[in-house]
């Protein structure tokens, strides 16, 4: 034994018994330890799938409703809970713990509130809810208070009379947890398989696309209520056939048909606020958020709202990420196997290309309305000077990528992230956005907090940002006017003229960030298309002919003020009151030419000879081209 060891025998020896004397000196000498174990649940297993109802919740009800339909068609009896409301948040704070963040006491709350309803409105005892019953949520670990949803649910399901109420759940990479009820894949009440995995991802992407197809129709339609109620129909068509386990490509294709037959007006000036932050906040529709999104519309604006498929797409791309940093490192079990690895990351790469690929289907069969899924390689460039892509918790970079790449990609006038109070990587992401506000002076951005009250506050906060926004978005149209030469009402006038403009999925150049500069930017592109369609000959040399005919029709549309000049001075020469006379006519004719300078004629030049020659004629060859007496000698006919 060497000195070392001997030293350390003493040390411990000399420590325990110290720690034995203290304990004498406290009175817990005998005291046992007392670990903490998970109470007993009853199982849901393949042979109650029946008589078992499965409830879930905390998406926006286009979600929950297409999930519905497709795991229901599975064979599953499934219930969507109710959007959570104020009431639910004070059931949630009655039974919940001090210090949890917003969405915990809203969904907890929200879930006690419907066992509550079936056990005080509907008759049923606890011991009936407890047999026909589970909760299936969302669970992980990470830095923020996410990780404790299981123990709030647990918690609150007790105090109010529910103890043993079954949760399942359903962490982002381990599938429905073991501990929750499922001990073995296939005696479990859920069997967690691929046909399950696809029809999750199936109605995630549906209810994504049904929704941006909402908020882009609703501002603009002619008819108020149009756009919802084809909403509703086609959820509820898009759903059947879910449910029936159909493809969907047929019900989309009329879904789209009946989506484009929404007219709408485009002409209307409308910012674009693109609202992000932590993912329950900025996806529930209800009180969770001050029902953010239809206030919004309410207010005059075109809301941009994150898909949930974003959330999918940012998980595999930092799966990437991770392998690609690990590669070559040894697991937990301390095994190091590069080609497992290899596999591992060509597996992921797969998997995101087909859910891309997927999406980018369905919006192919939506008419392309629906806005495509952002590059996450593009977010992570973009956020990386910024915010670390390894601080996870939350949406991580994404929200500092996010404002960037609105402003960059010109998707957004305005961006808001709303979070609940004291959310930690949201508040870690505010922090960060300060510099990025300095660094882009264009872009506007307001953080707010969700607490269940003070909304004239929030909203008070956000009219003011949007305020500016609305600024400018109509500098932009007007820029976009000015640069045309043409005024709103000659805009109007060629839109109305054009039922093709007026269609539900008119899909729009992307020069600018506003709907309405956009289709200014197409009809002023259609308008020229148009003219040099008409300036193209089948020949490549023009007959004089043509030239003729061509030269005059530019100078009726071009020339009637220079016109006027000429008639007015040949009356003049002809008339015995001479040269007063001329003096006269020319100055009437003096406040014409201004006029007419407004819409492109100008004294003495009277535009184009020929559409593209800049040539200038004199008065005389105007008006012998618009009056069918040739084109005047600077086009070079006879």
């Amino acid at each position: 034994m060497t000195p070392n060891d001997v030293m350390e025998t003493s040390v411990e020896s000399e420590l325990k018994e110290y720690e034995a004397q203290l304990r004498k000196e406290l009175g817990i000498e005998d005291g046992g330890i007392n670990h903490f174990e998970k109470p007993f649940e009853q199982t849901f297993v393949k042979q109650s799938r029946e008589t078992t109802t499965v409830l879930f919740g905390g998406l926006t009800l286009a979600h929950e409703q297409f999930l519905e339909y497709a795991i229901r068609g599975m064979g599953y009896k499934v219930e969507a809970l109710a959007c959570p409301d104020n009431d639910a948040l004070t059931i949630g704070k009655e039974f919940g713990n001090r210090g949890q963040c917003n969405p915990t006491y809203y969904t907890v709350g929200n879930l006690v509130k419907h066992l509550q309803e079936l056990r005080d409105n509907e008759g049923l005892t606890v011991q009936e809810i407890k047999d026909k019953y589970v909760f299936l949520t969302a669970g992980a670990c990470g830095p923020c208070r996410f990780g404790m949803y299981e123990a709030e649910y647990r918690k609150a399901l007790r105090d109010a009379g529910f103890d043993g109420f079954r949760v399942l759940l359903f962490e982002q990479t381990k599938g429905i947890s073991k501990a929750a009820g499922d001990e073995v894949a296939e005696e479990g009440g859920i069997d967690f398989n691929k046909d399950f995995f696809m029809a999750l991802i199936m109605a995630v992407m549906i209810g994504d696309l049904v929704n941006d197809l909402g908020y882009q129709l609703r501002p603009y339609e002619v008819k108020k209520g149009e756009t919802n109620r084809v909403l509703e129909e086609a959820k509820r068509m898009l759903g059947q056939t879910m449910q029936d386990g159909d493809k969907l490509e047929a019900t989309l294709k009329k879904v789209r048909d009946m989506f484009d037959a929404v007219e709408c007006d485009y002409t209307r000036v409308k910012p674009k606020v693109k609202i992000t932050g932590e993912f329950w906040a900025m996806t529930t529709e209800g009180d969770g958020n001050y029902h953010l999104g239809e206030w919004l519309e309410g207010e005059g604006a075109q809301v941009l709202v994150e898909p949930v498929s974003t959330w999918v797409d940012y998980l595999l791309y930092i799966g990437k990420h991770d392998l690609m940093k690990s590669f070559g490192l040894p697991d937990k079990e301390g095994n190091t196997s590069r080609l497992k690895q290899l596999k591992t990351y060509a597996l992921m790469s797969a998997l995101k290309i087909y859910f891309r690929g997927r999406y980018d289907r369905y919006r192919k069969l939506l008419g392309m309305k629906p806005n495509a899924l952002p590059n996450q390689g593009k977010i992570h460039k973009l956020a990386q000077e910024y915010y670390n892509i390894d601080l996870r918790g939350g949406e991580g970079h994404m929200e500092v990528g996010k404002n960037i790449y609105s402003v960059l990609e010109k998707k957004a006038h305005m961006v808001i992230s709303v979070k609940p109070f004291g959310c930690m990587p949201s508040t870690q992401s505010d922090g960060v956005q300060s510099k990025v506000v300095n660094d882009y002076p264009e872009c506007i951005f307001i953080p707010i907090e969700t607490s269940g009250d003070g909304e004239v506050n929030i909203k008070s906060r956000v009219q003011m940002k949007l305020y500016e926004a609305k600024v400018r978005c109509r500098e932009e149209f007007q820029r976009v006017l000015d640069g045309f030469g043409v005024t709103a009402a000659e805009f109007r006038a060629v839109v109305d003229k054009d039922p093709e403009l007026k269609r539900g999925l008119l899909t729009f150049v992307h020069e600018e960030v506003g709907v309405a500069a956009n289709l200014l930017h197409m009809v002023a592109k259609r308008l020229k298309k148009s003219v040099a369609k008409n300036a193209k000959a089948e020949k490549k040399i023009m007959s004089v002919q043509e030239v003729e005919a061509l030269a005059r029709q530019v100078a009726i549309e071009e020339g009637a003020a220079c016109v006027k000049e000429a008639e007015l001075d040949t009356e003049a020469k002809a008339d015995a009151r001479g040269a007063a006379r001329i003096e006269e006519d020319r100055k009437e004719h003096a406040e014409q030419v201004l006029i007419a300078a407004e819409v492109g004629c100008s004294t003495g030049a009277c535009g184009d000879s020929l559409p593209g020659e800049q040539k200038s004629r004199s008065i005389e060859e105007t008006a012998k081209a618009a009056t069918g007496g040739g084109c005047g000698d600077s086009c070079g006919c006879e």
